[in-house]
């Protein structure tokens, strides 16, 4: 989407050469890289601090040794930071890009002449009978709160979904004093075990994954099984886990359960860069459909931190007017694609999934919409007009692909503010 050519910036501004959003792990690569360059570099990010949801960690504590180096990179770098910030709208103008945010409770402005987007991804939580309860909760959202301090001692927690991300939580709350009771892995065992001999290429990988095993070594590993039912009064007490021909029941204090990741695309579509299959289109450079915008990370495709960092670098050296210097690093990034397209496959979504829900399911939570009031035969646009399904707070960052899994509906439009933003904030644009 494009806006008046004439736009300046009404509030508080920053001027930079490269607007970079995002501070994980593609963001600082990209920030790093364009700094040493000389160009004048502005990194924006929600966060309190740099390495983004994979390198989350407590203020006061040191981040995770892989985060160490990169972290230092980009504080040791030129590049400004701008942290509690939300970017909201993203438009060109002759000289470049525009980006309206919102930093704390102020808004701010930033010009740029390029923009690198590395806007990460949230996690695919799929519905199903219970999920709504108190104490269930997504993968990622409970290493999160374990990296804030959140204590888990003595509780019993299941976890299940899909992907590797499974095994690092799973090692985590084991260490962190919780009685891991089960994993399941809702990909089938041959699935699994035919992604750990692709990765025979890269062995640090695997010995990664059996390290995280032998971290929760007394807990059950089943594949093929998938949460069918969470029940509970004020929270949840128990799980019914199948394996499509038999059930078990657990009883359980905590349920953690994530079907792996979806790229947050909102800003470059919202830019008018093209999206096909769920992810940015970008070229070797990482340059988007749209001139001047870069895209790295996640929204390109799930791929992990190894991937988002060398496609960050690529796309801050292109930005930066270095796309020579960046060629030496196309063979690695295409390496690890490879990979994660092997991941993508082998650990997606089971059709079952979809018959776990009844109708009087909660599919959008924000509107308690259920699954039964919902046509199949809609569009996602319909589903929002007739039941508001996506038009709740999360703007259908939760319920969005949910609905899309099980009906196969495209995403619908979006229009900024892509985020929650005070009105102040609205009304400084001009």
């Amino acid at each position: 989407m494009t806006y008046a050519s004439d736009f300046v910036c009404a509030d508080q501004a920053d001027v930079a050469d490269i607007a970079v959003v995002g501070a994980g792990p593609a963001g600082m690569a990209a920030a790093a890289a364009a700094a040493r360059t000389g160009q004048r570099v502005v990194v924006l990010d929600q966060g309190f601090g740099e390495g983004g949801q994979i390198w989350r960690h407590a203020p006061g504590t040191p981040p995770a040794h892989d985060a160490r180096s990169w972290i230092g990179r980009l504080v040791g770098s030129t590049a400004a930071r701008r942290f509690h910030t939300s970017v909201v709208d993203l438009r060109r103008t002759e000289s470049g890009f525009v980006l309206d945010a919102e930093q704390g409770t102020s808004p701010l402005c930033v010009q740029a002449t390029r923009v690198v987007l590395a806007t990460g991804a949230r996690e695919l939580m799929l519905p199903f009978p219970g999920w709504t309860l108190p104490g269930v909760m997504g993968v990622g959202g409970a290493q999160a709160l374990l990296k804030m301090g959140t204590s888990v001692v003595g509780k019993r927690v299941v976890i299940a979904g899909s992907g590797p991300l499974l095994l690092p939580v799973a090692a985590s709350l084991a260490n962190a004093g919780a009685q891991l009771l089960l994993v399941a892995e809702q990909a089938d065992f041959g699935v699994v075990a035919r992604f750990g001999v692709s990765l025979w290429r890269r062995p640090s990988l695997l010995m990664q994954a059996a390290r995280y095993r032998a971290r929760f070594v007394s807990a059950r590993y089943a594949t093929g099984t998938w949460v069918s039912e969470a029940v509970g009064s004020s929270d949840v007490q128990r799980v019914t886990v199948t394996d499509g021909r038999r059930t078990e029941t657990l009883e359980c204090d905590l349920l953690c359960v994530g079907h792996g990741l979806v790229p947050s695309t909102e800003l470059a579509r919202v830019a008018g860069c093209a999206v096909s299959h769920g992810k940015v289109v970008v070229n070797a450079q990482q340059e988007t459909s749209v001139s001047g915008v870069y895209c790295a990370g996640e929204p390109t495709g799930i791929g992990g931190a190894d991937l988002a960092l060398v496609e960050g670098e690529i796309a801050g050296l292109s930005a930066a007017g270095r796309g020579a210097d960046a060629v030496r690093l196309f063979a690695e990034r295409n390496a690890l694609r490879r990979t994660a397209l092997t991941m993508e496959a082998a650990f997606a979504p089971r059709a079952e999934l979809r018959g776990v829900c009844r109708s009087d399911t909660i599919v959008c939570r924000c509107e308690d919409v259920p699954l039964g009031a919902i046509d199949p035969a809609w569009s996602s646009r319909q589903a929002k007009l007739y039941t508001r399904a996506g038009m709740g707070s999360c703007q259908g960052r939760v319920c969005g692909a949910a609905l899309e899994f099980h009906f196969g509906w495209t995403p619908d439009t979006v229009r900024p503010p892509i985020e929650p933003v005070l009105l102040s904030t609205l009304v400084g644009r001009r």
